[in-house]
């Protein structure tokens, strides 16, 4: 590692641990969610928070507009949501000598912060209108691209498939999603907590850390530049293919339960999160430690259970559980 490399990696794990104080200011008792959230920034990916209404999964975006000074857009989901609702349109507009010209009009897509509100409540076509943007980071409307501004982070919340008016989302869709974070309810004293910061006269003020869009962009590099050995990546990818049922080194609960494995997107999402988790340890090299702590968040959404799996009551997480204890760190 050169000289010049350990400062900027030591500056982003300062940078990393302050945004998560001034979000833990107004976010009781979701210290994974935040830190999940700021991996997905930090990487390039976007996040999947599933999770009853009302833990604060709004909040939670809002405030790390806040903490990163970045542009800050909301789109509440519903079944008669179109696609241009949310990218953007083409309208007519008339100059002072009466000439007629398509002008186009941005959807709320536009912006470095998207909190896709409840989004399985929306018909597949329109939940499909992100996968453009997401991945490719542009819009294409009559037939012109737009780009979209950097960094550009979709943060979609989901309400539990079991309940009333939603639609599960495509699985090309779900694969474009860096991590599927699960936000928990909150515990007794967690709940005191939350009651005594916003029902008082006082509310906690989220202070800026990070200045501007392009401070982001630069963090991003630093974590691109982290070491990888091949025996750690090797890690990573026995983990993957681990989850197909038609692998040798698939487990038992794989090779009965799931109808597909995790795609290549999975492996990428292990290694990008991998490396800032060794740079939050202190280390400035992966080890395989830190490609386990990310494999719930990054391959629970990528696992299709088969007809047998969603009969019987399996989840996804109970696989890479398996998965990951036939194949310790």
């Amino acid at each position: 590692m050169t000289d010049s490399l350990e400062p900027r990696l030591a500056q982003f794990r300062t940078t990393f641990r302050r945004i998560q104080s001034e979000m833990a200011k107004m976010i009781v008792g979701q210290d994974d969610v935040i830190e999940s959230v700021l991996v997905a920034l930090f990487t390039g990916g976007h996040v999947l928070l599933e999770g009853v209404p009302g833990l604060g999964k709004t909040m939670l975006v809002r405030t790390l507009g806040e903490a990163v000074n970045l542009q800050f857009s909301r789109i509440q989901f519903t079944p008669d949501l179109m696609p241009a609702d949310i990218v953007g349109t083409n309208i007519i507009h008339e100059d002072e000598h009466g000439r007629r010209t398509f002008q186009f009009r941005a959807g709320p897509v536009f912006a470095n912060l998207l909190l896709a509100d409840e989004i399985n409540r929306a018909t597949p076509k329109t939940q499909s209108a992100l996968l453009e943007a997401m991945q490719e980071a542009h819009v294409t409307v009559g037939g012109v691209r737009h780009e979209l501004p950097q960094p550009f982070l979709v943060l979609a919340t989901q309400n539990p498939l079991e309940m009333e008016g939603t639609y599960p989302l495509p699985e090309a869709q779900l694969d474009r999603f860096l991590f599927k974070v699960k936000v928990r309810f909150p515990s007794n004293e967690e709940l005191h907590s939350i009651l005594d910061r916003t029902t008082s006269a006082h509310s906690p003020r989220v202070e800026k850390v990070v200045n501007d869009a392009a401070e982001v962009l630069a963090l991003r590099d630093v974590v691109r530049q982290v070491p990888l050995v091949r025996e750690v990546q090797e890690h990573a990818v026995k983990l993957v293919l681990a989850t197909h049922p038609e692998d040798p080194g698939a487990t038992p609960l794989a090779k009965k339960y799931v109808r597909y494995g995790a795609s290549p997107r999975g492996a990428q999402a292990l290694i990008l999160a991998a490396k800032i988790y060794a740079l939050l340890d202190g280390r400035y090299h992966v080890a395989k430690t830190d490609i386990a702590k990310g494999a719930h968040a990054a391959l629970r959404h990528r696992i299709i259970l088969n007809f047998e799996g969603e009969a019987e009551g399996r989840t996804s997480d109970e696989v890479i559980a398996e998965i990951l204890h036939v194949n310790p760190a």
